[in-house]
């Protein structure tokens, strides 16, 4: 497998040895060792799938008591999917990453926890896979305008479909300081 490092540090693109023939294709979606050695360490605690029609964006959540790390790929379809760097005091506060992941290019996207997370679906429909490094909690759900000028994400679309939530969130000029996780050096 291939780890691209990404102007985020800590955020890291994957490119897993796929195997094709005749049948179709195989490939590894996460195995400990190989995802541990290439600086993603993480013990997966929860699976999610989610399923969304074209010009959907959910995004940007985070958490706060319990940050999640997440490992996302597109099982089907595909997804414009971005990682915000929110930590106060970091060099990169308030910076995005993209990239376009889909069935074809069977690429992932690690995103540590304390990075804000969102997505817009570019195909037909899409269906995509997380792995997160802690457990869902409905208290612990938090978000930034997807649009937020400060931060200046190159979303698809311009009117895309949103939730009654996301459409509300403020923005990250808006949240009280201690509401966002802080920088630690390593």
């Amino acid at each position: 497998m291939k780890v691209i490092e990404t102007p985020l540090p800590g955020v890291l693109e994957v490119e897993p040895n796929v195997f094709d023939d005749e049948r179709g294709f195989f490939l590894e979606t996460y195995r400990t060792s190989r995802y541990d050695g290439n600086g993603m360490v993480a013990r997966f605690k929860q699976g999610n799938h989610t399923h969304s029609d074209r010009g959907t964006l959910r995004g940007l959540h985070y958490q706060k008591a319990r940050p999640q790390g997440k490992l996302v790929f597109a099982a089907r379809g595909e997804v414009l999917d971005v990682a915000v760097d929110i930590r106060r005091g970091s060099p990169h506060f308030g910076r995005w990453h993209a990239v376009v992941l889909n069935d074809q290019n069977h690429k992932q996207l690690f995103i540590p926890p304390d990075f804000a997370h969102g997505f817009c679906v570019l195909s037909e429909t899409v269906d995509l896979m997380y792995l997160l490094t802690e457990e869902y909690d409905p208290d612990d759900q938090f978000g930034i305008r997807w649009n937020d000028p400060d931060i200046g994400v190159d979303w698809p679309s311009d009117d895309p479909i949103l939730s009654e939530k996301d459409e509300i969130c403020p923005f990250l000029s808006d949240l009280p300081v201690d509401d966002l996780p802080v920088f630690t050096p390593a």
